[in-house]
This record gives structure tokens, C-alpha cells and sequence, in this order.
């Protein structure tokens, strides 16, 4: 078994609590769907999140500009893929937006490097993936590893194609596995020897369905979430995001989880509309 140095052990645990567990908040959708709906401007959406979550995901823009320097106790997992848009037929012909030593520099905890295994660029992206993995390990700094799908992989949300991607991750070398909960997710855990988080992917139809997602993947072995959508585009995204985490770090169930989120709901946790979406926005921001 590899000893891991001390820096690494480090800025993982900036990610990972010590219960084993994480909360994190994904907010980097915008490095390829620009001003999504419930994030337009991310320093005001994330203010009233981010003593509710152990690491946020974002790029490196949006690090720099929105969030402040001066706060503490939270760790940044970078963006470091990307190279599209919505506008593109597909999203899966990215290439390396970041370097591990710029990633150093805006004191990173991690970066994230998504793959798209059985997609068009597949080949592209895992050599990504390596390209990143060996980068990072000069500064000892670990790499989340994700498994998307795109636009025309939406179906391989199952088994067998997530057991695939995510081991596949990990063979590359990376510290941790986001991917999607499915059906026999238990056994996606077990053929993947590194942790995994699960991703929330496009907004759910309700808190319940939310909080049952959370609940199913703590169960099925995963460490915890990344949520974006499923949080801020809500109606009350402090009150989802502490429900979340009481099932991930309080071993809440979803009733219990439901109930606190129920009465949590109240003017002060209420999401401020600025801008209305429409029905273009809403499409875009379900693209993936």
C-alpha cells in the first residue's frame, strides 16, 4: 500500500471530514453553460451556502473573482477541463484549462478532470486525465476524477458503464470518483478502490427525491455528494443543503432530513430570484 505524503493527506482532509464524509457544493457549470439559471452571479447564490458545505467545485474564475480570499474551513476543488459550450453538438471535447502549479497558487485542495468514456473524445479526455494525474503529483495534490456523459450518453447512467468509467478513473490514478448513483450502485463502490461522491446531476422534482438520492448513495458506500442544481436552483437552497448534510454527516434518514428541511423554509433561506427564467434557460441548464 502507497504512503501518502502529508501534503496530500492534508488537502484531501480539506475535502473529506474526519468522519470519512463530505458535503460538497458544485458550482462550476458555468465553464461551459455560462450564467446558468440560480447562479448568475455565484458571490451572492453561494453566501448563504457556504457554511453548510465542506468543499465547493468550481473554476478557477469564479474562485477568484467570487469568492473571498479571507475564508476558512472550506476546501476548492478546480475545474481543470474544459474547451466547450452548450453550443457545441456535444460536450465532451475538452481539453486541460488549468495547470497543477496554477492550481497550487490559488492554494487548491484538489482539481477535477472529466472523462468521457464510450463518447466521441474518450481517448482525448483520459489522456487528460493521466496528463493532469501525473502533473498533480509533483505538489501532492490530488485529482477528483469525473465520469460524465454529455449529451448523447445520458442513457449509460447504469451499472455496468459507471462501474467501467469510475474503475477506470482510479486505474488512471485519481484520489476520488464523482459519478452518478444507479441501480446496484453498491457494487459500482465496491469494483472502484478509491472513494467515490455522487453527483446530483440536473434538478430533481422534489426535496424528497433530493434527499432519497443522498440518503441511497451514503448507504450504498459512497462518502458523500457534490450537488449543484439540486441546490441552488431551488426554492430554499440553505434549507435542501442542510437536509443533505444531515444525512451525510448526522446519519439522518430522509424523513428526519425531510422534516428539517421543511421547517427551515422561511424568507431567510429563500432563493432570490434575480433575473427570470425562462424556458430556454431551464432547457440549457438540464443539457448535463
Amino acid at each position: 500500500m502507497a504512503i501518502m505524503s502529508w501534503g496530500k493527506q492534508n488537502r484531501l482532509h480539506q475535502i473529506i471530514k474526519s468522519d470519512g464524509h463530505t458535503v460538497m457544493l458544485a458550482i462550476d457549470h458555468g465553464y461551459f453553460m455560462g450564467p446558468t439559471h440560480g447562479m448568475e452571479i455565484p458571490a451572492r447564490a453561494i453566501r448563504p451556502l457556504l457554511p453548510y458545505i465542506d468543499s465547493l467545485m468550481l473554476s478557477p474564475g469564479i474562485l477568484t473573482t467570487s469568492v473571498p480570499a479571507t475564508l476558512g474551513g472550506v476546501g476548492w476543488v478546480l475545474r481543470a477541463s474544459g474547451g466547450n459550450t452548450v453550443l457545441d453538438p456535444d460536450i465532451d471535447n475538452e481539453s486541460l484549462i488549468l495547470t497543477a502549479a496554477e492550481a497550487i497558487r490559488l492554494n487548491a485542495s484538489a482539481i477535477a478532470v472529466s472523462i468521457y468514456i464510450g463518447a466521441e473524445h474518450q481517448h482525448q479526455t483520459l489522456l487528460n486525465l493521466s496528463t493532469a494525474i501525473n502533473d498533480a503529483a509533483q505538489y501532492n495534490l490530488p485529482v477528483l476524477g469525473v465520469t460524465a456523459v454529455g449529451k448523447k450518453m445520458k442513457e449509460k447512467v447504469e451499472k455496468r458503464y459507471l462501474a467501467l468509467a469510475s474503475r477506470i478513473a482510479a486505474e488512471f490514478g485519481a484520489d476520488i470518483v464523482k459519478t452518478y448513483y444507479c441501480d446496484g450502485f453498491e457494487e459500482v463502490v465496491a469494483k472502484t478502490p478509491v472513494p467515490i461522491v455522487v453527483a446530483g446531476g440536473p434538478k430533481l422534482a422534489t426535496y424528497r427525491d433530493v434527499l432519497e438520492l443522498t440518503y441511497r448513495s451514503i448507504q450504498a458506500g459512497a462518502i458523500g455528494v457534490d450537488m449543484g442544481r439540486n441546490i441552488w436552483q431551488s426554492d430554499y437552497p440553505a434549507a435542501i443543503l442542510q437536509g443533505v448534510r444531515a444525512i451525510v454527516h448526522e446519519k439522518a434518514s430522509v424523513d428526519q432530513a425531510l422534516e428539517l428541511v421543511e421547517g427551515l423554509q422561511n424568507d431567510s433561506t429563500r432563493r432570490e430570484e434575480l433575473y427570470v427564467a425562462t424556458a430556454e434557460d431551464v432547457a440549457i441548464s438540464s443539457v448535463h
